[in-house]
């Protein structure tokens, strides 16, 4: 079918109208497009498109050129106009011709693809719009989060001490073995690192994370809270192979992660319920005297959690007769 014998023009324009497909192998017969034709059927890449010819030539684009009469246009047998560029985003062109705004895509990638179907239209206000709109993309693009990375030890605690956040640290050494490791100690070293990885994403603005690769550990967590460190999961041990020690590194996720949400409770500083400690005693002329963790003379006392892993000892290599022991 031409287009000087195309079906009723309906009342509305149609960007997208279904349509049976062509068959593999047919051959088109090509024919001008009748200038005098109001509505239009396109064919870009394979998307079939209804739309008017007052849609096309609204703006001075090369689609207004095509049909004004400027520019020689084909279609096949069926009456579709061809037009050999990807349709994917031809419905957005359409539409930003109709109104002279449109909705931009949200990802880089298809605001590109956009802006260059645009330039090959000549269509210059979508090409700005997406200009800008890739701009302001790229200056709002901050980096997720920063890890700050140990050089020394004095630089670790004044990180540590001048932060108003909790921090999290992991030191990995693998450099720093005198013994061989076992088999599985390569893969849980990595866990242990992509697992820092997804924990500092995902508390990315209330937890400072800290890596060191200079410490003597091999791989040891270290949670601090208001400049004091709670708590520490150290992940190797020394296994007792049949000839020779190995390291062993585990990987103790749960533990790791419930230290993580611990250490939360620091993210601001507490301040002493009064009403509780002078009901439990603990106010300055209630019988306590002291805070709790301090002694007379004013030293912090508190404990830190340190949680080894267990060594295994697969090999007694003391005399006979001495019982194997584990320690932690």
């Amino acid at each position: 079918m031409s287009a000087e014998a195309s079906l009723p023009a309906p009342d509305l324009d149609h960007s997208l109208v279904p349509t049976r497909p062509h068959r593999a192998g047919v051959t088109f017969d090509l024919k001008p497009l009748n200038p005098s034709s109001k509505y239009v059927k396109l064919n870009v890449g394979g998307t079939l498109h209804y739309t008017t010819v007052q849609t096309l030539t609204k703006q001075d684009t090369m689609l207004k050129a095509m049909f004004s009469g400027r520019m020689e246009v084909l279609t096949d047998s069926e009456g579709w106009i061809l037009i050999d560029r990807s349709g994917k985003h031809f419905g957005t062109i359409l539409n930003y011709l109709r109104d002279g705004s449109v909705s931009l895509p949200e990802t880089q990638r298809e605001l590109e693809e956009v802006m260059c179907e645009a330039r090959y239209y000549l269509i210059q206000g979508l090409v700005e719009d997406c200009q800008l709109a890739l701009q302001q993309r790229n200056e709002g693009c901050d980096p997720v989060c920063l890890i700050p990375m140990v050089t020394s030890a004095k630089e670790e605690q004044k990180i540590i001490t001048s932060c108003a956040k909790p921090v999290v640290k992991l030191l990995h050494n693998r450099s720093n073995n005198k013994y061989s490791y076992t088999s599985n100690s390569d893969d849980n070293l990595l866990k242990n690192i992509e697992l820092f990885d997804k924990l500092a994403l995902r508390f990315n603005g209330r937890v400072l994370f800290l890596k060191d690769v200079l410490g003597d550990e091999i791989c040891c967590w270290s949670f601090y809270g208001q400049g004091r460190k709670i708590a520490e999961v150290c992940c190797t041990s020394i296994v007792y192979a049949t000839e020779k020690k190995q390291t062993k590194v585990e990987f103790p996720e749960a533990r790791i992660f419930e230290e993580t949400l611990n250490i939360l409770i620091y993210e601001t500083p507490r301040v002493p319920d009064r009403a509780l400690l002078e009901a439990t005693g603990g106010a300055s002329g209630g019988g306590g005297g002291a805070l709790c963790g301090e002694d007379e003379d004013g030293r912090d006392h508190r404990r830190v959690r340190r949680i080894h892993v267990r060594r295994h000892i697969m090999h007694d290599e003391r005399t006979h007769g001495h019982q194997a022991i584990f320690k932690d």
